[in-house]
């Protein structure tokens, strides 16, 4: 840690005007993607570092942490609700693969956001400022963006289906919403930048500001606008509440505030696919940490525990494919 601060000080007069050094740098969260470090300047400017773990090997998913900052950049110019971007470190440096951000003051526990009492005056606006959020993050011009992954409904489809068939599961529901969604994919016609995991738990809440800022951009991808729509409207992101976006809003409020900010008009129709893809998804996943625990490989109590939610999302796309039927 006392090598961090020591590399981080030079970048403290980029970071905050007459600022000279950093202190109290802590680590605020682990794991093998990415490490999320928060500090002040000397001058009392809060701040966030998000560096590459120097042992990670990297997920083979996640976008490098220049493009992170890139797309960030590029939303922002957009009017996105975004933290700003001040400071990159490239590999090798002292530092590392990392980027710096000023730091949001707010809430990220879906759960908070969508039932606690004091998000309660914010929660009947929190969608529409989504949607806003979601109009700038798709208007980025692709052709000034680093290079990305472009994905469509079936490619995620194809992709979810083998890491369901490689598992070994043998789960009648997650067929039945495979063969559905394989028939139903829509096109995609004009690729925009996807955040890829824009959900309630990926956005910073204050009480009383609403949305202060979009997190998390490592799955970020060019592909359909409805995917990012979809996505925040899975059960799964709604932690209880009731409303269908995030657990705070409804669908008609994340769709016109979309449409009103310059979003392409998308239909509740296609929403409710990527919904019922998203559910498809995170059982998926649900499922493979199912299996790693099921075989010794990783006996921890969080995954099993989050293995046993794969029954969840079959419950949600029982009700989603019988009101689509």
């Amino acid at each position: 840690m006392d090598e961090l601060q020591q590399a981080l000080a030079p970048l403290a007069p980029q970071l905050d005007a007459g600022a000279t050094t950093v202190v109290n740098l802590r680590r605020l969260s682990g794991g093998a993607s990415q490490e999320t470090w928060a500090f002040e300047t000397d001058t009392g400017a809060p701040m966030i570092l998000r560096r590459k773990p120097p042992s990670a090997t990297g997920s083979g998913t996640a976008v490098p942490l220049a493009t992170e900052a890139a797309l960030i950049r590029a939303a922002a110019a957009q009017g996105a609700i975004v933290p700003r971007v001040l400071a990159e470190s490239a590999p090798g440096s002292d530092i590392g693969e990392a980027y710096v951000m000023a730091r949001l003051e707010g809430e990220t526990l879906g759960k908070r956001i969508a039932r606690d009492p004091p998000f309660e005056a914010i929660r009947p606006g929190l969608a529409a400022q989504c949607g806003k959020a979601l109009a700038a993050i798709h208007a980025a011009p692709t052709e000034g963006l680093p290079p990305l992954v472009t994905s469509s409904a079936l490619t995620e489809l194809e992709k979810y289906e083998a890491v369901y068939r490689g598992s070994g599961a043998e789960r009648p529901i997650f067929e039945a919403a495979i063969r559905f969604l394989r028939d139903r994919a829509p096109a995609l016609d004009r690729p925009v930048l996807v955040h890829g995991d824009f959900r309630n738990g990926n956005i910073m809440v204050h009480p009383e500001q609403g949305l202060v800022g979009v997190l998390d951009w490592e799955l970020a991808h060019l592909g359909d606008p409805a995917e990012d729509m979809g996505w925040i409207c899975t059960r799964s992101w709604r932690f209880g509440g009731a409303k269908p976006v995030g657990g705070f809003g409804d669908y008609a409020d994340l769709l016109d505030a979309d449409h009103a900010a310059g979003g392409r008009e998308i239909s509740l129709e296609r929403v409710l696919y990527w919904e019922m893809l998203g559910s498809l998804k995170w059982g998926c996943m649900c499922l493979t940490m199912y299996m790693a625990y099921a075989s010794g490989a990783d006996a921890s109590a969080e995954r099993a525990m989050i293995g046993r939610r794969a029954s969840e999302t079959e419950i949600d796309l029982v009700a989603l494919l019988e009101q689509a039927a």
